[in-house]
């Protein structure tokens, strides 16, 4: 897009970064290179990139960890926005009490944050990857909460302007956001999350401490350590997609330094050197293996960007997804 990058360079200026490996923006370490990444720092300068793409009508997405996404090797067109605002602010006077941070900001250590102060309410968010962002966007949930139960209100914007959306505006289900889904064909502006109110209760230090290091200690023996995007499939109704793999038969199979991890299949591990290729094709090896043996066809959580094999196919569908 050479008469874009022209008017990205006179936009942007010295901020925009052109040709960058996503592999080191992402947590499955694998990926090709983005046209232009732009690198933000606070809400403020989020909504203003956000506007000025979209006057353009330049297309780009909002990436903050990198974590629940896999980039094809040819990498992507268009902009990413690397979303490094992180401002906090926990209010323990309110009733209830609150906590208020930007998009960009990691969730578990926001959850950490909280704990120190005795508040409850985020220790199922202790060992989570990504950002606040992204976890409003895709539903983030462990141990029996999730952001459907947390979200107070979240900062939306649009082209046109920013609103204000309560959970039940997100339109919340597994996994899942009217945002995240409009990528899918459903009804959705395209839309970009500045920041969020979480809801929280009053408790004590110790009490929510040793309720976070418990489930971080269980995640610790139960997931695998190494580059991964986290799980890789949704659970179907009433199972586990981990359970599903390993009885196919699939735990430790391998393409490449891409691997089904041995301790849990649900996480796809890169051992360094794996192409988003290899992590493709274990993931078409799984849910055909599953299928075969159990007919039920797995969905990914994990979203693929860029261009895929039909079969995997999910190619983004709009702009200013936050991942």
């Amino acid at each position: 897009m050479p008469a874009a990058l022209q008017l990205l360079r006179e936009l942007f200026g010295e901020a925009l970064q052109e040709n960058v490996n996503l592999a080191n923006y992402t947590t499955a370490r694998a990926g090709g290179p983005v046209e232009a990444l732009l690198p933000v720092h606070d809400a403020s300068e989020l909504e203003q990139a956000a506007l000025r793409l979209w006057e353009a009508g330049i297309p780009f997405i909002v990436l903050g960890s990198g974590s629940n996404v896999l980039v094809s090797d040819s990498g992507l067109s268009g902009v990413v926005i690397l979303n490094r605002a992180r401002a906090v602010k926990i209010d323990a006077r309110s009733e209830p009490p609150t906590v208020w941070a930007e998009s960009g900001a990691n969730f578990s250590a926001l959850a950490r944050q909280v704990a120190l102060r005795g508040l409850s309410g985020l220790e199922w968010a202790a060992a989570i990857p990504g950002t606040l962002g992204g976890a409003v966007y895709g539903n983030a949930g462990a141990y029996g909460s999730d952001m459907s139960q947390t979200l107070l209100v979240a900062d939306i914007l649009h082209p046109h302007g920013k609103e204000a959306w309560t959970a039940e505006q997100m339109g919340y289900a597994y996994r899942s956001s009217i945002l995240k889904r409009s990528r899918a064909g459903e009804a959705a502006p395209n839309a970009v999350i500045l920041s969020a109110r979480l809801r929280l209760s009053r408790s004590d230090p110790q009490t929510v401490q040793a309720r976070m290091e418990a489930n971080t200690l269980h995640r610790r023996r139960t997931q695998p350590p190494g580059a991964s995007m986290g799980s890789m499939f949704k659970n179907p109704p009433g199972d586990y997609a981990g359970r599903l793999i390993e009885a196919a038969g699939l735990k430790g199979a391998r393409f490449g330094d891409a691997e089904i991890s041995p301790v849990h299949a649900n996480f796809f591990i890169n051992h360094g050197a794996a192409t988003s290729a290899d992590i493709g094709r274990l993931i078409a090896q799984a849910r055909q293996a599953v299928f075969e043996k159990f007919g039920v066809m797995l969905e990914l959580e994990v979203e693929l960007l860029g261009e895929w094999p039909a079969d995997l196919n999910q190619k983004t569908s709009g702009t200013g997804r936050t991942l």
